[in-house]
């Protein structure tokens, strides 16, 4: 069988105008034995728009799934999207930042185990070590509060800064700042380009290769990969009625191939598989 893929760049400028409301609710899935299933499947371009192709170009036949691709640049509109029934699953976002999200706006997810690690990075055009920063530096950091704290966590592992006791701590839990470090808060997308501007970014793996950046050459600290609670997971709505179908395609991405391709196509630790199902 033929299969088509589909992609969809929605921009953040352009989501209310692209990606909400024309599209129609994902049609019925009750399929007879042996019809192919077709899951429409939101995700960040890299790296799980990159995994979900792979499958749909290696596997997803095998397992009777046809996979729509639909890629976003923001992570505020695959869940919106998601509960709306314009998506039938999800796949760019850890668990904290689902369960906040659950918990910010209603929605009633189910999802799978990790599927992978995306090591988030200091990095910086203006110093070449941490130990170079001076007083007074700026420093660009994601607005959103489980990866806001992820970041902070990283600069306090290397003794930047210490911070309060909080679940997620925010720019606003620093208890010691030593070197007065200034912080902007920004949309994640956003991050590469105050590059030029902020003494350091702390950036998303996703959003760091997306900006031509190399975790592993470029990152001048690296958020360690072992024991990460940060693995990212395919989401969808509880009780969907391509339940089976989404199942299958969670089963794919923990396969022995999806894991086998994270590695050879990201080799220097950009993008590490999660222990499988």
């Amino acid at each position: 069988m033929k299969k088509h893929i589909f992609a969809l760049t929605c921009a953040a400028t352009l989501a209310l105008a692209g990606c909400s409301g024309e599209d129609k609710p994902a049609e019925d899935s009750s399929a007879a034995a042996g019809e192919i299933v077709h899951l429409k499947v939101g995700a960040s371009p890299v790296p799980h728009a990159d995994i979900l192709n792979y499958i749909s170009e290696n596997l997803a036949e095998d397992a009777g799934l046809e996979l729509e691709v639909i890629e976003y640049s923001d992570y505020v509109l695959p869940n919106k999207n998601l509960d709306a029934g314009e998506l039938d699953a999800n796949y760019f976002q850890h668990i904290p930042y689902l369960e906040a999200e659950e918990e910010a706006n209603g929605y009633d997810f189910e999802h799978g185990p990790g599927v992978h690690i995306e090591p988030f990075g200091v990095y910086s055009n203006k110093i070449e070590s941490l130990e170079d920063l001076a007083d007074g530096a700026k420093v660009s950091v994601v607005n959103d509060p489980s990866n806001q704290a992820r970041a902070l966590w990283l600069l306090e592992k290397e003794g930047v800064i210490t911070l309060k006791e909080a679940e997620n701590p925010t720019i606003y839990d620093i208890k010691d700042n030593p070197l007065n470090l200034q912080f902007l808060e920004l949309e994640a997308p956003n991050l590469v380009r105050t590059l030029d501007d902020a003494d350091i970014a702390i950036i998303n793996g996703n959003f760091a290769l997306e900006g031509g950046l190399v975790p592993s050459e470029d990152a001048i600290a690296t958020e360690s990969g072992e024991d990460n609670p940060y693995a990212n997971v395919l989401a969808w709505n509880a009780g969907s009625d391509k339940e089976e179908a989404i199942k299958k395609l969670d089963d794919l991405l923990h396969s022995d191939e999806v894991a086998s391709f994270i590695t050879e196509k990201y080799p220097n630790g950009e993008v590490i598989p999660a222990k499988a199902k």
